[in-house]
């Protein structure tokens, strides 16, 4: 007899995690051991490792884990597709399996004890509940004032975030059939969330420190998120335009600069300062609008090729459900 608590489902994008996974599975066992015995959960929920195309062993650890613990399960993606792309695809598989869903990274930063209240919320009637940060006090002073101002900028510009919210979420089946009919190529989950609506609450924790290995979100890669999530789309040449634009509008601040000293020394005709300043200046700007519009005109052309945001070479559940 099928048991009558909801089927969970927890969907944790790797890539190259090798170091931690071993650390995770042991407390994420523990976890979905007790949410089982207590009845919170069916004895059918899993953890569903997601691939990303890692470089290192972590999908041959994933196969070892998956056939030693029933609780796992996994699937590997045929490339490395990028986080936004292996969290959706985790989250559309196991939307066929499962009745809820709760997404999380590998490194254990997220507190996996904060879903203890998300499944109370769920079983109040909340579809989607946000996991948010309670604190920054253990990010540097640069990455807390940057990611606080990404929020604070996509509010202004009118985007429905979750503030300090990244991808730790627990969402109903539900949820994610409407969010299956969401057809952007370019994703940026946590503004996608929102766009589906439902009832939905928040769930406070402090998030830890990394457990091992090194992150997978460098600087780089965060400006590139950020930027990615206000225009949706990400094209390296159109990119380098505006970069281009904003390199000329910064010499054209030290020509005005030059051009000033000159004028009050008497070194330069009537009317020179002013006209090398405006050149310049609107040349930088006109780079700049030139760039922006082309994020947006790349955006458009990525979106109507409709090419499959990931591919899933390998899932372990079609052997498990087999046996």
């Amino acid at each position: 007899m099928k048991s009558s608590s909801p089927i969970l489902y927890l969907v944790i994008p790797c890539y190259n995690e090798e170091e931690v996974l071993e650390e995770t599975t042991k407390q994420l066992k523990e976890k979905m051991q007790k949410f089982i015995k207590d009845k919170v959960v069916s004895p059918d929920s899993r953890v569903m490792y997601v691939n990303d195309g890692s470089k290192d062993s972590t999908w041959e650890l994933i196969k070892k884990i998956s056939q030693k613990e029933k609780l796992f399960t996994g699937i590997t993606l045929s490339r490395n597709r990028g986080h936004q792309n292996a969290l959706l695809g985790g989250l559309m598989t196991a939307k066929e399996y499962a009745d809820v869903v709760i997404s999380m990274d590998a490194d254990l930063q997220d507190d996996i004890h904060a879903m203890d209240e998300m499944l109370k919320k769920f079983h109040d009637g909340c579809d989607v509940v946000y996991g948010v940060r309670s604190t920054r006090k253990k990010d540097t002073w640069f990455k807390r004032v940057t990611a606080e101002s990404f929020y604070k900028f996509m509010k202004v510009l009118g985007v429905d975030v979750i503030y300090n919210h990244a991808d730790y979420r627990l969402t109903s089946k539900r949820v994610l059939e409407e969010l299956s009919n969401f057809k952007e190529v370019n994703l940026f989950l946590r503004g996608m969330f929102p766009l589906v609506g439902f009832q939905s609450d928040i769930v406070y924790y402090e998030r830890n420190e990394r457990f091992a290995g090194e992150s997978k979100y460098p600087l780089k890669k965060m400006l590139n998120f950020a930027w990615d999530g206000i225009t949706s789309f990400s094209v390296k040449p159109l990119r380098c335009i505006c970069s281009i634009g904003f390199i000329i509008l910064f010499i054209s601040v030290c020509i005005m600069f030059y051009s000033l000293i000159r004028k009050f020394t008497g070194n330069t005709v009537d009317g020179w300062t002013f006209l090398v300043i405006s050149i310049w200046f609107i040349g930088g700007l006109q780079m700049i609008s030139l760039g922006i519009i082309g994020e947006y005109i790349g955006k458009m052309y990525g979106e109507t090729k409709e090419r499959p945001r990931f591919i899933i070479s390998e899932n372990l559940l079609d052997t498990q459900y087999k046996k």
